[in-house]
């Protein structure tokens, strides 16, 4: 009996601790320190949240830039997220990425030689918010010519969005799709 009440004690000690107590002060703490990114790093344009800078999302005109394609459900669905699990020997990717590949360059004939793998391939999670400096150079020219701006402006923003590489050697440049569209309708209305 005595083992059965020192146990039950344990249990709702480390309950309140680690269960209500400990996720309390890490979210005080978050909030005081990050509330940016503690609070999903979202993005709000004229008081109307627009997405996540941390969530890829689709865009649809070619007015924008696109993401990379998700394997998330139908589409960035934060609730299936993950990869397709698909490998690079697999019959039903290639034959995907080969008909995204046609597809695209049906639509855009502005996409000329090799595509951007980032262009054709999901991330791991499906919701990667992010594309690398070959994909939107190879999307400038579309995006240039459906908002009638100079292909040269539409570089130059991109190289003035350009993210460096995590601690300046981890990963690639990227540039978060939803922060450059941003910024391109900001150019576009002024």
């Amino acid at each position: 009996m005595k083992t059965l009440i020192t146990a039950t004690l344990v249990t709702v000690i480390l309950t309140i601790l680690l269960g209500i107590l400990y996720p309390l002060a890490m979210t005080g703490i978050a909030q005081l320190l990050f509330p940016d990114k503690a609070n999903g790093s979202l993005l709000i344009v004229k008081d109307s949240i627009i997405g996540s800078s941390l969530l890829g999302q689709s865009f649809g005109s070619p007015k924008y830039f696109h993401s990379r394609p998700s394997a998330a459900g139908d589409g960035y669905d934060p609730m299936k997220s993950g990869g397709s699990n698909l490998g690079p020997t697999s019959k039903v990717l290639y034959d995907r990425i080969k008909h995204d590949a046609d597809s695209l360059r049906t639509l855009y004939p502005e996409l000329q030689g090799d595509l951007p793998s980032d262009m054709l391939t999901t991330s791991g999670s499906g919701l990667d918010p992010d594309i690398t400096l070959a994909n939107a150079l190879a999307q400038a020219p579309i995006v240039a010519k459906a908002n009638a701006i100079p292909v040269g402006d539409v570089k130059k923003m991109i190289y003035e969005k350009l993210k460096g590489r995590d601690l300046g050697f981890l990963g690639e440049e990227r540039l978060n799709v939803l922060d450059l569209n941003l910024t391109l309708l900001e150019k576009a209305i002024h």
